[in-house]
């Protein structure tokens, strides 16, 4: 049942609704290309991911300075993160539901628009690895619980204790502290999505998490939801999300961001934008974080949040990587 057998050497800083970051960029090689019928400079490869994982898109920029394939970097990419125990809100090590067990979404999507995601499952140490087969091996977008379980020992993956000791003992301090109930705690839900383009000019993206800490079982956020967490058109470009999942699904936020760049804005303009829409929504509210990043066709990317937190890191053909620095403006 298979389905499929930076461009400039500067920075740019945003400011408005209540942060903004300081998005690093590195030269690349330039291609040209025909356009309407002017000709515009195409940046690749590249990839950027949210947060300050380093680490993952190294693993990415890898994959595509040997001429990988987009939707291999954002797969091995995601795959560093989730294998990172010190990171307690991605893959093994992540912080469980209110009832101690870890439950993982994911989801990927490729230049064809083909795309897979697993939603609550447990016991598999990387969901944005069982998210492509489904892509590849199955008729379906979505496998959910103890059916995209079974799915993955199927698919040859291992079982896995997700539950660290670490968080183990802070879900038990936590149970003795805090109400038992579902909170917003900013803190714990630092989604990682990565976004890549190759040397092709193809787009390709992934999301991967670990959910809310302590979350109702059962609880799904935006990551695994495409459209929401993740969304790429390989005409346009690609947005993905992270932060408060419920407030990306009411707004169907990375297909939003994606639609907006057909519209003509850019990627800093359409995520600016897209958090200004969730934020009309709440107004008063300062207890919840949401962002975006971007990336056009042509290479060129955004992002916007509205708490600190988020650094950007492009690497460039050369394999060279500027340090981001961060800069807020607080309202």
């Amino acid at each position: 049942m298979k389905r499929r057998n930076f461009l400039k050497n500067s920075s740019a800083a945003t400011a408005g609704l209540i942060s903004a970051p300081l998005i690093a960029s590195c030269k690349n090689d330039v291609e040209k290309k025909a356009a309407n019928p002017e000709k515009i400079k195409l940046t690749r490869p590249i990839a950027i991911c949210t947060w300050n994982f380093k680490n993952a898109t190294a693993k990415a920029w890898e994959v595509l300075k040997d001429g990988g394939s987009s939707l291999d970097a954002v797969q091995k990419g995601a795959m560093v993160e989730e294998a990172d125990v010190n990171n307690q809100t991605v893959g093994v090590g992540g912080r469980p539901d209110r009832d101690g067990n870890v439950t993982l979404d994911a989801c990927i999507m490729d230049k064809d628009g083909n795309c897979g995601a697993v939603l609550c499952m447990q016991n598999i140490a990387s969901p944005i690895s069982v998210a492509r087969k489904v892509m590849e091996e199955t008729p379906h977008v979505m496998l959910a619980g103890k059916g995209a379980e079974k799915f993955a020992y199927e698919q040859g993956f291992e079982k896995v204790n997700l539950l660290t000791e670490k968080s183990k003992q802070e879900w038990l301090e936590w149970k003795k502290t805090s109400e038992y109930k579902p909170i917003i705690n900013i803190e714990n839900h630092d989604t990682i999505g990565i976004l890549a383009i190759d040397k092709n000019g193809d787009i390709s993206g992934a999301c991967t998490t670990s959910g809310m800490g302590y979350k109702y079982a059962g609880r799904v956020g935006d990551s695994p939801i495409i459209g929401a967490g993740l969304f790429v058109d390989n005409e346009i470009g690609a947005a993905t999300a992270t932060g408060v999942g419920e407030e990306v699904v009411r707004t169907v936020g990375s297909f939003l961001i994606v639609e907006l760049m057909r519209q003509g804005k850019s990627p800093q303009e359409a995520c600016e934008e897209g958090v200004k829409r969730i934020m009309s929504k709440n107004a008063g509210r300062n207890d919840f974080q949401i962002g975006f990043i971007a990336i056009n066709k042509k290479g060129e990317t955004g992002g916007y949040c509205i708490q600190p937190g988020f650094t950007y890191r492009t690497y460039s053909e050369e394999g060279h990587v500027n340090n981001p620095t961060e800069s807020f403006i607080k309202a």
